[in-house]
């Protein structure tokens, strides 16, 4: 059969994906299943079930059809699983209920984009040929991955992999990263599929072959969770970090800035002989070229052992900017030093795309603090008495290969943000999630401090030892020790799994799996 022509090579399993809207049903139900694998849901399994699914639908598919296809699957993913923008645009934003559903729809529509044109791709290499696409199907989700975690800024989000803070890959994501647990995962629904094909095709040695080569990894990988590939110092450094669960409808108040900042220094006020103390993204909600007294009287307060970091906006004159400009910072003050400039601007939120245009179309777009400039890259570390500490604000510990780049030759991590945008939903315990990847692929300990939640100290394994419930005033003390040396993935970064995904591309498109 013709690699060209449009009919599957492999009839529907089950009659009912012969039907196009049952297809496109089946396809929404499994990217909508891949949600439950992440906090607070945890059911890592069903990603591997996920995969299945996708696959059982798709293979019988003519590859004209794949695009829509990808699309569905994204939909149900995107819409179960990041659909809490609308808190932020309706709630926070000021927008009608009516604009705030129109724009959450077309934000998951378009992040549907991804898979749909991954899948397009697919179709394009792969043609009607059942085992080229099988084989390719972990390549192509990996590379959609990747694509949408830098195109446009990037949405690093609902990564598959991630779901496994708390499953059996785990011990695999210091080695291969989060991109490399997710290839695994759809491998493995690829293979399930590709196992009960060939039993169906009385082909039970070729099975148990396939069925032993895809277990292996999930065997390994929990014996690998007991390998420390970072050093951690045997001396603890103490920690208090405040939540101060300022409602987002007050944060940036004018008549209510005041009362923030002493709200902050009253949580402090046991506090200020620890060793690092965390205030979170923009505790100090007016910017440091204005926030003089405040600095000098935290400067006379602290211990002279102890350092306090906190988030604060940055105004001044920049060379690269040419010009005065705004940034979304972090600084340390007292036994310490240093000034980070958030890189990862958040659409919208921070800066607004062809702000010339939108500006002043509806409220969603004219949000305070959204004309943050972006920091240059190759920023160093904070000090902090001593310690190399690595911050990153907010959207940015999303970002598996720049937080990994950043973190090489650091003791420390360390994340600030304010998760009030999203409410009550999962987003900001998909973003914790998200922080306990980063830890874990890199060997460090985090500590992550939040507005309103959830603050919380993890550790090197991506585990956590201490938090505090979401919507508290609250202050959270622990411990955390310094690592040394870095984990293979801070080494290599996504560029392994990326480039066993290009050499399956080629190794099909140069023809040497048969086109039948």
């Amino acid at each position: 059969m013709s690699s060209d022509r449009s009919e599957p090579l492999i009839p529907p399993v089950h009659p009912f994906l012969s039907n196009r809207w049952l297809n496109a049903a089946t396809l929404v139900v499994a990217g909508a299943l891949q949600t439950l694998t992440f906090s607070p849901f945890h059911v890592w399994w069903l990603g591997p079930v996920s995969m299945l699914l996708i696959v059982l639908a798709t293979l019988p598919l003519a590859a004209r059809r794949l695009f829509p296809a990808g699309w569905f699957t994204g939909m149900g993913l995107f819409g179960s699983g990041a659909s809490w923008v609308y808190i932020s645009i309706s709630e926070f934003g000021n927008t009608s209920i009516p604009v705030s559903i129109l724009l959450t729809v077309l934000f998951v529509a378009g992040l549907a984009l991804f898979p749909a044109l991954a899948f397009w791709f697919w179709g394009k290499l792969a043609r009607n040929s059942a085992m080229r696409r099988l084989i390719l199907f972990p390549a192509i989700w990996v590379l959609g991955d990747w694509l949408r975690g830098w195109l446009l800024t990037g949405f690093p989000w609902l990564y598959l992999g991630t779901a496994h803070t708390d499953g059996p890959l785990a011990g695999l994501a210091p080695v291969m990263g989060v991109h490399g647990l997710t290839f695994l995962i759809a491998a493995s629904g690829a293979a399930m599929f590709a196992a009960g094909w060939l039993v169906y095709k009385q082909r039970h040695a070729s099975a148990g072959i396939l069925a032993v080569l895809t277990l292996v990894p999930w065997l390994l990988s929990p014996a690998l969770n007991r390998v420390d590939w970072t050093d951690l110092s045997t001396e603890p450094t103490s920690v208090a970090a405040m939540q101060g669960n300022v409602p987002q409808q007050i944060k940036w108040d004018p008549e209510f800035l005041k009362d923030q900042i002493v709200a902050y220094l009253g949580m402090t006020e046991t506090y200020w002989d620890t060793d690092l103390i965390l205030w979170p993204e923009t505790a100090i909600p007016i910017p440091q070229d204005q926030a003089g007294k405040i600095i000098d009287h935290i400067k006379e307060t602290l211990g002279d052992e102890s350092t306090l970091i906190t988030g604060i906006p940055w105004y001044g004159y920049s060379e690269r900017a040419d010009g005065f400009t705004f940034h979304n910072s972090i600084t340390a003050i007292g036994n310490g030093e240093g000034m980070y400039h958030k890189q990862k601007l958040v659409p919208f939120g921070e800066y607004v795309p062809l702000e010339g245009i939108l500006r002043g179309l509806i409220g969603f777009f004219d949000l305070p603090m959204s004309s943050f400039t972006r920091g240059p890259e190759n920023q160093g570390p904070l000090e902090a008495n001593g310690t190399r500490v690595m911050p990153f604000i907010c959207y940015e510990v999303a970002y598996p290969d720049f937080l990994a780049r950043n973190a090489v030759n650091t003791d420390l991590l360390l994340t600030i943000s304010n998760d009030g945008w999203f409410g009550d939903s999962v987003g900001p315990l998909q973003h914790l999630q998200i922080a306990r990847m980063r830890a874990l692929e890199t060997g460090r300990y985090m500590i992550r401090g939040t507005n309103n939640g959830v603050t919380a100290i993890i550790d090197n394994k991506g585990q956590i030892t201490a938090r505090i419930p979401q919507f508290e005033r609250a202050v959270l003390t622990g411990e955390v020790f310094k690592a040394s040396g870095s984990t293979p993935y801070m080494s290599t970064a996504s560029w392994p799994v990326l480039t066993l995904a290009l050499i399956l591309i080629v190794f099909v498109r140069e023809r040497v799996i048969p086109k039948d």
